[in-house]
C-alpha cells in the first residue's frame, strides 16, 4: 500500500483532516477527508476527543509516513516547515498570545499527535513563513527601533499557506511562471487578508504583528487608530473600575473586544457572512457592515496595485472570496483600473499545501 500523509488543521471550534496517498511518481492523491465543527471546552467534543475519533476512523495507521499541521504564528524563530518535538513545541507556546484565536488550538493538535503517534514525525507548516522575506520597508513599524531589535515587533503576516497556494494555482491557470507574475491575492473568510506578490515573492500583506491588522474581519476589527485602543481601555476603567483590578484583566478585556466582538459581529450583530448577505437589505447595520467590508477591501486592492505598478490577476480565495460571487463583483465593479485584469476565484486547499510541504520533508 502507498505511503500516506495525514494533515490536521485545527481552529478554535473546528478540526479538519485529510489523508493523501503518495503514488509512484511522487504525486499526492486525496484518499480521505473529514472533520468536526462546534468543538472545544464545554462543547460536545474537546479537540483531543475529536482527534481520537479521527484515529479510530482511520484504523490502520501503519502507512502514515508523516503528519502535517497548520500553525498560524511561528514568530521570527520558525521560518520553514519544522519537525516538532516536545522541546520545539514548548518554544512555540510563546506565540500563543499573539494569535490567541489560532495558535493554542494548532498546538493542541500537535500535542495530541505527539502522544498518539509517537513514532510518526509531526511537521508544523507556518502561516507566517510565506512572508518571512518581506522588504524592511513593509516589515518595520514606525515605533522606536528598539522594539523591533530587542522585542521582535514586526510585520509577520498570516494566511501564508493560503496566499502561497492561491499564487501557485493562479500561475497554473494563467499558464505562466509564478516568478514572472504580479498578483494581488485575497484570503477572505472568518479571518481576512490581502497580499501583494511581485515576481512570485510576497512584498506586503495586510495582517501584521498579530492577525488583527488590515481588513475588517468576522469578529476582528482590522485597521484602527491606535488611540482607539487606548480610549477603549480608558472607557473600560471609567465604566467599571472595580472589574479591572490589574493590568492583566484590562488587557484581557481589550483583547476580547478587538478579537472576538468587533468586525462584522460588532457592527451587524452577526458572525455568519451568509447571514449578513441575507439581511443586508433589511438591516441598516448589516448594510453598513457589508459596505465597510467592501470599502476596506477596495482600499487595499488599490494600494497594492499602486505598489506593484500593475497586477496580472486579482485572486480571491477563502470561503467568502471564492464562494458567493456578490463580494467579488461588488469589490471590483468600481475599480476601473482592473478593467483588463484577470479576476480569479480559487478554492483554497490549505491541507493540500501542507501535504506538499510534508512531501518535501520526506524527500530530503
Amino acid at each position: 500500500m502507498m505511503k500516506q500523509i495525514l494533515v490536521f488543521n485545527l481552529g478554535s471550534t473546528s478540526l479538519k483532516y485529510k489523508i493523501f496517498g503518495i503514488n509512484q511518481d511522487n504525486k499526492l492523491k486525496l484518499l480521505r477527508s473529514g472533520g468536526f465543527d462546534n468543538i472545544g471546552e464545554g462543547k460536545r467534543l474537546t479537540h483531543d476527543e475529536a482527534i481520537k475519533l479521527v484515529i479510530r476512523a482511520i484504523g490502520n495507521l501503519t502507512h502514515i509516513a508523516v503528519i502535517g499541521h497548520r500553525v498560524v504564528h511561528g514568530g521570527n524563530e520558525f521560518l520553514i516547515p519544522t519537525k516538532i518535538d516536545q522541546i520545539s513545541l514548548k518554544s512555540l507556546e510563546k506565540y500563543n498570545r499573539l494569535a490567541p484565536l489560532h495558535n493554542p488550538y494548532n498546538l493542541l493538535g500537535i500535542r495530541s499527535c505527539l502522544t498518539y503517534f509517537s513514532n510518526i514525525p509531526n511537521i508544523a507548516v507556518f502561516d507566517t513563513a510565506f512572508f518571512r522575506n518581506l522588504p524592511l520597508k513593509a516589515k518595520i513599524y514606525p515605533i522606536p527601533f528598539d522594539y523591533y531589535k530587542k522585542f521582535g515587533l514586526e510585520r509577520f503576516g498570516f494566511h501564508g499557506i493560503s496566499h502561497k497556494y492561491l499564487a501557485e494555482t493562479a500561475a497554473q491557470k494563467l499558464k505562466k511562471s509564478l516568478a514572472k507574475l504580479n498578483l494581488i491575492t485575497c484570503h477572505l473568510g472568518g479571518g481576512c487578508s490581502i497580499a501583494a506578490i511581485k515576481a512570485g515573492q510576497a512584498i506586503d500583506v495586510s495582517l501584521g504583528f498579530t492577525p488583527l491588522e488590515g481588513l475588517m474581519m468576522m469578529t476582528r476589527s482590522g485597521d484602527l487608530d491606535p488611540g482607539i485602543v487606548l480610549e477603549i481601555q480608558q472607557l473600560l476603567l471609567r465604566e467599571d473600575f472595580n472589574t479591572y483590578k490589574n493590568a492583566q484583566d484590562l488587557l484581557a478585556a481589550t483583547d476580547r473586544i478587538l478579537n472576538k466582538e468587533s468586525g462584522i459581529k460588532g457592527l451587524a450583530g452577526v458572525d455568519d457572512y451568509l447571514k449578513l448577505l441575507r439581511i443586508k437589505n433589511k438591516s441598516p447595520r448589516a448594510k453598513l457592515a457589508f459596505e465597510i467590508f467592501i470599502y476596506r477591501l477596495q482600499k487595499y486592492i488599490s494600494a497594492y496595485w499602486g505598489i506593484l505598478g500593475k497586477a496580472d490577476a486579482v485572486v480571491f480565495g477563502g470561503k467568502i472570496g471564492s464562494g458567493n460571487p456578490i463580494t467579488r463583483r461588488t469589490a471590483i465593479k468600481d475599480l476601473k483600473f482592473l478593467k483588463k485584469t484577470k479576476i480569479l476565484a480559487i478554492k483554497t486547499d490549505e491541507e493540500l499545501a501542507i501535504a506538499k510541504e510534508c512531501l518535501r520533508f520526506l524527500n530530503l
